[in-house]
C-alpha cells in the first residue's frame, strides 16, 4: 500500500472512530429517558469495555507487569477522575441538555489544559494558542445562548463543564502515563473507574437504577439491550481500537485533529436518533469551539501539544 493510500485509509479509520465515539451520548440518553440513572449507564459501559479490552491489554503488555507499578497514583487518578468522573459528568449533562451541547461543553477541557500548563508549569501559550482559547470561549458563550428567551438547564451546563475537567485530566495524565501501551491505559482506567463507581453505588453515594424494558430511539421502540450494547461495544471498545489504529497510521496529532469531527457526528446522530438539534446560534458557537480547539492544537509547541499527549484515543467522552 502506498503512503497516500495508507494516509487515506488512516483518515477513514479516524473518522469511523469519531463516529463510534459520538454515538455514546445518544445511546445513553435513550437509556436515561427510560429510567436508567447516569451512574448505572456509565458502570455498565466501562465495565463491559474493561472486560473486553482486558485480554488485548494483557497481550500488549508482553509480560512487563512492572510497568503497572511505575506510577500507580497517576493511573488511579486517571481511572477515577478522567474515566469514571468524566463519563459520569457527561452522562449527567446529557440527562439535562442536548447531546451535542453537552459534548461541546466537554471539549472546553482542551482550553483548561492550556490554562493548567501555564499556571502549573509556566508554559506560556503561544499567540495562536491564546487566540484559539479566546475563540473557543466565544463559542462557549454562543453555545450557552445567554441572550435567548429559552435558557439551557443550569444543572446540565455545570455537569458539562465538570466533564471538561475530566477531559482535561485525561489529556494531562495521558502524557504522564506514556510508559504504558494505550490498550493497557484504557483497560486499566476503565477497570479502576468501574470499581470506584460500583463502590460508591454500594454505599449509597451514587443512585444506581436500571430499567430492563423497551427504550425509544429514532421513533421506534427497541430492547434496552440495543443502546446498551451500542454504548458499551460499538461506542467504546470499537471506538478505542479504531482510534489506536488511526493514531498509528496518521500519528497522534493528525488523528486527534480528525477526531474533532466527533462533535459534528454527535449533533447529527442526536438529531437522527433523538430528534435533538441545537439552535442556529448554538451551531455557530459549536463551530467556533471546534475552530478554537484546532487553533490551540496548531499553536502548541511540538513537544507540548495536547494532541501529542493524547496517545490513548479519548473515550470522551467522549469521554463522549
Amino acid at each position: 500500500m502506498t503512503a497516500s493510500h495508507s494516509r487515506r485509509a488512516g483518515i477513514g479509520i479516524a473518522l469511523l472512530s469519531a463516529l463510534t465515539f459520538s454515538m455514546s451520548g445518544s445511546f445513553a440518553r435513550s437509556l436515561l429517558d427510560a429510567g436508567w440513572t447516569p451512574a448505572a449507564a456509565v458502570i455498565v459501559r466501562i465495565s463491559t469495555a474493561a472486560l473486553m479490552l482486558a485480554i488485548p491489554a494483557i497481550v500488549s503488555l508482553h509480560g512487563r507487569w512492572s510497568l503497572l507499578r511505575r506510577d500507580p497514583s497517576s493511573l488511579v487518578v486517571y481511572g477515577v477522575v478522567a474515566v469514571a468522573g468524566g463519563q459520569l459528568c457527561y452522562y449527567n449533562a446529557v440527562n439535562h441538555i442536548a447531546v451535542g451541547v453537552a459534548l461541546l461543553l466537554e471539549y472546553m477541557g482542551v482550553v483548561l489544559v492550556v490554562g493548567w500548563q501555564w499556571a502549573r508549569h509556566g508554559h506560556r501559550p503561544s499567540r495562536l494558542t491564546a487566540i484559539g482559547s479566546l475563540v473557543a470561549l466565544a463559542g462557549l458563550v454562543l453555545v450557552l445562548d445567554v441572550t435567548s428567551d429559552v435558557h439551557l438547564d443550569l444543572t446540565g451546563v455545570l455537569w458539562g463543564l465538570a466533564a471538561a475537567i475530566g477531559l482535561a485530566t485525561y489529556f494531562v495524565l495521558s502524557a504522564r502515563i506514556s510508559h504504558l501501551p494505550p490498550l493497557v491505559v484504557a483497560s486499566s482506567g476503565m477497570t479502576i473507574g468501574a470499581v470506584s463507581l460500583i463502590a460508591l453505588g454500594l454505599v449509597g453515594v451514587l443512585p444506581m437504577h436500571a430499567v430492563f424494558g423497551q427504550v425509544e430511539m429514532a421513533g421506534r421502540h427497541l430492547s434496552w439491550l440495543v443502546p446498551l450494547l451500542g454504548m458499551s461495544i460499538f461506542s467504546t471498545v470499537l471506538g478505542y481500537l479504531l482510534g489506536i489504529f488511526a493514531a498509528r497510521a496518521l500519528g497522534a496529532s493528525l488523528s486527534s485533529f480528525v477526531g474533532l469531527t466527533e462533535v459534528v457526528f454527535a449533533v447529527l446522530v442526536a438529531w437522527l436518533l433523538l430528534g435533538q438539534l441545537p439552535t442556529r446560534i448554538q451551531l455557530v458557537g459549536g463551530a467556533l469551539i471546534v475552530a478554537g480547539v484546532v487553533l490551540v492544537h496548531a499553536g502548541e509547541r511540538p513537544n507540548e501539544t495536547v494532541a501529542e499527549s493524547a496517545m490513548v484515543p479519548a473515550p470522551s467522552s467522549s469521554q463522549g
